[in-house]
């Protein structure tokens, strides 16, 4: 039998009030904050410069177009399911009611992927920026303690301690944690836009010329000198024309990841049928707005053939304004940054797993509330399984199983519309997606084409980690199932 939770059944969970619940506390400007704290991040500085010296040149800011747009498939499905569900757990909680327990169980395992070692990989970078900061007051800390065992260091302390810290204040609690991230957000907002408005008088017009780079491959295509297949699978597709903006939309396809977050704390919103979909599309038309802007600053300061290889672009363009004492801000805004991404993916998978574990498919301790209606055990736990990945585990390693775990849980999302559409159209939804089943599918086919195009060791990874999962559901989650107790009950 395939045991699934009613939608109805969900939504007089989520009307729970009391001590033993979660404390409903965010607004939609709330909601849109996280959502921009989870997608902002250094990334805007370091993947911009990238994409635009080895693929799109100028037509950089199309790429990001194109990107937001593919983002915005799954975007739409999660405001649908956060609008008509809104309780804690996301992807986990949305594939409960459409696919069943063994599939909400896989997600919700591999929403660990997504969340927990995002905030591990993310701390290793915090870590470097960290170190630079203190370089400009002469300090610096020892190698060893900034890199793991297999990168030649001992440890990376300076990641352990970001990760102890912002578990701590999310033990505090979500309204304190809130405050800290919205000023965050403020930081790091402002000082992009102070970017946009300094360096927009310094563009030089010449830079954005051709703002399409040539592709001569491209050319041999059309006149046929050159098979369409070989053109694909060859070292020149993705270098420029047109080929090159859809090769960095997919590279920039990742500074987008962190919306569906938002939808992690859903139970703790106000009226979240209305300010879910704010926060998630909210969120994504901010983002997208700041990086088509900063991309066409940044390509306008310098000819983008100078970020090739170059660690600090952002730094690079800059220097072209005169205004270099900005430099120290940038990087305070690039550390303000990850700060808040870490804070925003350890607050999500800890209500992910308080999620499953008051369905009974993960222990007790999981769901267990402080006085302040946190699920504090939870967020100690994952702050000793964090820091640990963050201080020794190397970063290429993280990142790729972040990308794998993030991208299989927006195609389940999607799908679980297309299904939802089908066996329950009588629902209230207060949020429609549009254009279903369009929009889904696209959503299922632009994820499959990027975790296609993932190395081969993280699905490898992927496997054995959904593996040891189904061991855990089988030995545990399935035998303490609520939903399945209750089933037996209704025979008996």
């Amino acid at each position: 039998m395939l045991y699934k939770k009613s939608i109805p059944q969900i939504i007089e969970e989520a009307k729970e009030t009391g001590e033993h619940t979660l404390k409903r506390t965010l607004s939609a400007t709330g909601l849109v904050a996280l959502g921009v704290g989870a997608i902002v991040g250094a990334g805007l500085f370091s993947l911009t410069g990238i994409a635009a010296a080895e693929n799109a040149g100028p037509a950089v800011l199309l790429s990001f177009i194109i990107a937001a747009v593919a983002c915005s498939f799954a975007g739409l499905c999660y405001a649908e399911f956060a609008s008509m569900i809104p309780v804690a757990g996301s992807a986990y909680t949305y594939s409960y009611a459409t696919m069943g327990e063994f599939i909400a169980w896989i997600i919700g395992w591999d929403l660990v992927l997504e969340y927990a070692l995002a905030s591990a990989t993310v701390a290793v970078s915090w870590s470097q920026y960290f170190n630079e900061l203190l370089s400009t007051f002469n300090v610096s800390i020892p190698e060893q303690f900034l890199k793991g065992p297999w990168e030649g260091g001992m440890v990376n302390l300076p990641a352990i301690v970001i990760v102890c810290l912002l578990s701590v204040l999310l033990m505090r609690g979500t309204k304190e944690s809130t405050t800290v991230n919205n000023l965050l957000v403020i930081l790091k907002v402002t000082v992009v836009l102070i970017f946009i408005a300094l360096g927009w008088r310094f563009i030089d017009p010449a830079n954005h010329t051709p703002f399409i780079p040539d592709n001569p491959a491209e050319e041999m295509v059309k006149s046929g000198e050159l098979g369409l297949w070989a053109f694909l699978t060859g070292q020149h597709f993705g270098e420029f024309g047109i080929s090159g903006i859809l090769r960095a939309a997919g590279v920039l396809f990742f500074a987008f990841i962190g919306f569906d977050a938002v939808s992690t704390a859903a139970q703790e919103a106000k009226d979240p049928k209305r300010t879910m979909p704010i926060g998630i599309i909210g969120s994504l038309i901010i983002c997208t707005i700041l990086y088509v802007l900063f991309a066409y600053v940044l390509t306008g300061l310098e000819h983008y053939t100078l970020f090739k290889d170059n660690a600090k672009p952002v730094s690079t363009a800059f220097a072209k304004t005169g205004y270099t004492f900005l430099n120290t801000a940038l990087t305070l805004t690039i550390i303000a940054g990850y700060t808040s991404v870490i804070l925003v993916m350890l607050l999500g998978q800890s209500r992910v797993f308080y999620s499953m574990s008051k369905d009974g498919l993960l222990p007790k301790i999981f769901s267990d509330l402080s006085k302040n209606r946190t699920p504090w055990k939870t967020n100690f736990i994952f702050m000793i399984f964090v820091s640990l990945f963050a201080g020794f585990v190397p970063i290429s390693d993280l990142g790729h199983m972040v990308s794998i775990g993030t991208l299989f849980a927006f195609a389940l999302v999607c799908l679980g519309i297309l299904v939802l559409r089908k066996t329950s159209p009588e629902l209230e939804r207060p949020f429609k997606t549009p254009f279903v089943p369009l929009v889904p599918i696209l959503g299922i086919l632009v994820c499959g084409i990027l975790m296609a195009s993932l190395p081969v060791e993280s699905w490898e990874r992927l496997a054995g980690w959904l593996l040891l999962g189904l061991v855990i559901y089988f030995f545990y989650g399935k035998k303490h199932s609520k939903l399945r107790e209750s089933e037996a009950g209704k025979k008996s």
